[in-house]
């Protein structure tokens, strides 16, 4: 398969690279100071999982020095979803499928309203990982799995060929049938995640450690699963108790990247995380005090930092 990531950030260069050194064919589209380090210096990836240095990638700002591929990639920030699905067109040929491993919830029906959704492909990405530096990656946990499938669950032609690509290089991946049940679960452990860490400046050890903040973080777990449950009928019911005991689970140093985008001063995922979580509540009727609290908290830093 031909594939391009689009939006090369940690994860797209994690997993983008496990693919490149396994021989796939693969490029990288991004932007700022990343672009520069991986035009120059090549791809570094720092896991207990394996360290890898790849001295040459190819890395383009303009999809369209890369033309069309089979598969997009594609892992920007949820505020860029749709200036990045009008800037893929040159990578999408007539087959071309995208497979969305954004945060969030809607992503797959935001990238189709640009792209056509006949060619939208929904997948999570369970890795804590950031840029240490440009063209680093830092992988700091034992795990990194992609899990994806196609929206009505059926097992796809273009599925099993980019599962076969991951199998090559060595990636722990599953294709599901229940893509929706398992973007929400992802949901409701991430939007909690991202609210409380950011909300306090304080990983999840030093939360889980303090019996008042583990309350408020199992506030916002309960509060996604009760909209993840308007939403999604097939949401397991102990899906909340799940997503805590996985918490408990992490390293302590564990944080969300949407600290580490605070305090750098970035625009946040704010109104895609919490704010979602608040706007389906509405939509449902279902009471989101916890996650209210962290969108008008944070809200002053949604496009960076204050001035």
């Amino acid at each position: 398969m031909k594939l391009a990531v689009m939006g090369a950030g940690a994860l797209g260069c994690y997993f983008g690279g496990r693919i490149a050194a396994a021989g796939g064919e693969i490029s990288f589209v991004a932007r700022g100071a990343q672009l520069t380090a991986l035009q120059r210096e090549g791809l570094r990836i720092e896991s207990p999982l394996g360290n890898l240095h790849l001295p040459e990638v190819r890395a383009t700002g303009d999809p369209g020095e890369i033309g069309p591929v089979d598969l997009v990639l594609f892992l920007v920030k949820l505020y860029d979803t749709e200036s990045a699905a009008r800037a893929m067109a040159p990578l999408l040929g007539s087959e071309t499928a995208v497979l969305s491993f954004q945060n969030g919830v809607n992503s797959a029906e935001r990238i189709g309203a640009v792209a056509g959704p006949e060619r939208v492909i929904s997948g999570i990405a369970l890795i804590p990982a950031d840029i240490r530096a440009p063209g680093v990656v830092r992988h700091n946990g034992p795990f990194a799995r992609l899990v994806f499938g196609e929206p009505d669950g059926h097992k796809s032609g273009r599925c099993e060929a980019f599962m076969s690509v991951l199998n090559d290089a060595g990636v722990d991946a599953a294709l599901v049938s229940d893509i929706l049940v398992k973007i929400w679960e992802k949901f409701i452990m991430l939007s909690a995640l991202s609210a409380i860490t950011t909300l306090t400046r304080l990983p999840i050890g030093a939360i889980l450690a303090d019996h008042s903040c583990a309350a408020l973080f199992r506030a916002a777990i309960d509060e996604t699963c009760a909209v993840g449950r308007a939403v999604c009928q097939e949401l397991p019911e102990d899906a909340g108790e799940r997503a805590f005991a996985v918490a408990e689970g992490l390293p302590h140093g564990v944080r969300a990247s949407m600290l580490d985008d605070l305090e750098r001063g970035k625009r946040l995922e704010l109104s895609d995380l919490s704010g979602e979580v608040v706007r389906l509540g509405a939509a449902h009727g279902v009471p989101t005090p916890t996650h209210t609290l962290v969108a008008q908290a944070l809200h002053p830093h949604l496009d960076g930092a204050p001035q």
